[in-house]
């Protein structure tokens, strides 16, 4: 019998291949059953290892504020963009547009992916606009994605940028106040566990794990408008007088606040470009100089103590020189017989030589010593310099005659200026802060304050008609200063055309608030002595740092009293 065109016959291949396929199905459903009853947590484990992720949260740093609450430093959240090496290698030809978005080259992003192949993350920029980062967002590269992190800003800019300093790109202090205060800004990352896409993208929150714990808010001592006040006085100068930099420096005389502290040349702590070699210095904390005449000052106080010299003695300066060794001291001109007041307002090196020499040295040294003079000031800014002052045992003459008007030994613009303070604060060394203080700063007395009020009087006769400090007056108020134009050391000795020019004074005199310290490094005009050069800028700041701080005036005279209560307004109801 055979089969007909018509009778429905299969081939019994077609069973063995439908046995084949059912025995096949029965099989994955065994085994899919299996995986889900007896092998689920595995599989679980499994695929959140593939797609759950433990992501840090970056904790946002402290915010740093001038006294008042002027904000100085402040992190603001911005986006970074990274890649898995391995995916962004796969998806070469995504390159151009990527780069064009990030503003980088296509040598940018291979470097980038071939010298991170065996790891799982790199970045491609850091704190990139909020616009690029939407448009990167939009492009859905494989393996590109994108994390929070903070950048740091500085709204006051060059103004306070030597004082507050900058951190790097990871948010690390790395000079100014920033460095200081870096463990205190630092907050703590947090961190939570997170399932993201095959993109890198985050897809959904799972949990918390560590919430993060933000940075110390810190209000430093300066004073933003006195800041910005003796910052624009410093750059006049500088271009006036063609000089090669220069500081200023406001103390608060009681409390030992730094209200302003500016140095030029400047930089700009939001331009990256800006933040690089000796701009970035501090150099009224970090360098040296040799103070020149504003130690005199501390020259007669250490004979008043000595008790050698009184207010009213006198010295033969005659004939405008002295001799010691081989080596000369000269005055401008012969003053002949002055007292010690005389000496201080005509600065006069033979006046202070002599003083010197007869002071025991021991006693010399001990007030230098007591004013700070070799020490650092302990204010905790970072590379303070500690200074000069070699130990008494090891001077001669010659030693004890420079040292009188301020060669031999070195210190900085913050060491000199708390000096000063002590001066006005009737013998007590202030302790340096560069945070606001919510007392009087706790020194202590290094100086009987008699011999430091009859200094401080003597000192007002620089700014007298006569004296080298004239420029330094400042209308309304009593001032004592002392005035400094010192030769700049060079190989082999001193330079014969580079100086630096200092101003260093107090007001009001009868009863100091503050201290202005200025100083030009190698002023290049005609004028480049102290009193020429550093007293205007003196004046200029202290005039409006008294004006800023409401201190009131103590050298009225009886016209300007009725000027000024002529301004006042009439009471209430009167015509």
């Amino acid at each position: 019998m055979t089969d007909t065109p018509d009778s429905p016959v299969i081939p019994w291949r077609h069973h063995v291949a439908l046995t084949v396929l059912l025995g096949c199905a029965l099989l994955m459903a065994a085994r899919a059953t299996d995986l889900t009853m007896n092998h689920r947590e595995f599989l679980q484990q499994e695929g959140d290892a593939r797609m759950l992720r433990v992501m840090e949260i970056p904790a946002s740093r402290g915010t740093l504020r001038d006294r008042h609450g002027a904000l100085l430093a402040v992190s603001t959240p911005v986006k970074s963009v990274w890649a898995q090496p391995a995916e962004l290698a796969a998806a070469r030809d995504r390159w151009p547009e990527l780069g064009r978005e990030l503003g980088v080259t296509l040598e940018h992003i291979r470097d980038r992916v071939a010298g991170a192949r065996e790891r799982e993350f790199v970045y491609l920029r850091r704190h990139v606009e909020p616009g690029v980062a939407a448009r990167v967002a939009a492009l859905e590269i494989p393996g590109v994605a994108m994390e929070r992190e903070y950048r740091r800003f500085y709204p006051a800019g060059e103004v306070a940028a030597h004082v507050v300093g900058f951190t790097d790109v990871d948010g690390v202090g790395r000079e100014g106040m920033e460095l200081a205060l870096d463990e205190r800004l630092q907050g703590r990352a947090g961190s939570k566990r997170v399932i993201r896409d095959r993109l890198g993208r985050t897809v959904e929150n799972v949990e918390s794990v560590r919430v993060p714990v933000p940075g110390e808010d810190v209000h430093l001592s300066i004073d933003l408008r006195i800041q910005y006040l003796a910052y624009r006085a410093l750059k006049a100068a500088k271009q006036r007088y063609r000089a090669a930099g220069g500081s200023v420096v406001v103390l608060d005389v009681t409390s030992g606040e730094v209200l302003a502290m500016v140095n030029q040349p400047f930089y700009n702590p939001n331009k990256g470009s800006d933040r690089v070699g000796a701009r970035v210095r501090n150099r009224a904390v970090t360098d040296l100089f040799e103070p020149g005449s504003t130690i005199k000052p501390f020259t007669v106080l250490a004979g008043l103590i000595s008790g050698e010299f009184k207010p009213r003695s006198t010295i033969d300066t005659s004939p405008g020189l002295l001799r010691v060794g081989r080596y000369t001291v000269r005055d401008h001109r012969d003053y002949g017989v002055i007292d010690l007041q005389t000496v201080m307002a005509k600065s006069s090196n033979v006046g202070a030589s002599r003083i010197a020499l007869t002071v025991a040295p021991e006693t010399l040294w001990r007030v230098y010593d007591g004013l700070g003079f070799g020490l650092s000031s302990a204010s905790g800014f970072p590379g303070e310099a500690d200074g000069i002052l070699t130990d008494y045992m090891r001077w001669g003459d010659i030693h004890r005659v420079t040292l009188s008007y301020g060669y031999g030994l070195s210190v900085s613009a913050l060491q000199l200026a708390r000096a000063y303070a002590v001066l006005g604060a009737d013998g007590v060394l202030p302790p340096v802060t560069f945070e606001r203080s919510a007392g009087d700063g706790g020194g202590r007395q290094v100086v009987d304050g008699r011999y430091v009020r009859q200094v401080r009087a003597m000192m007002e006769s620089v700014l007298d008609e006569g004296g080298t400090g004239g420029r330094g007056r400042v209308p309304g108020y009593r001032v004592a200063g002392k005035t400094g134009t010192v030769k700049k050391s060079v190989v082999g000795g001193y330079a014969e055309d580079r100086y630096m020019a200092l101003f260093a004074g107090m007001a009001p005199a009868s009863a100091p608030r503050i201290v202005v310290l200025a100083v030009m490094d190698e002023p290049r005009s005609e004028d480049y002595y102290g009193g020429q050069v550093a007293a205007p800028l003196f004046a200029k700041v202290m005039g409006g740092a008294l004006r800023t701080l409401g201190v009131a005036p103590d050298d009225l005279a009886p016209a300007s009293r009725q000027f000024i209560a002529n301004l006042e307004p009439p009471a209430h109801g009167a015509p």
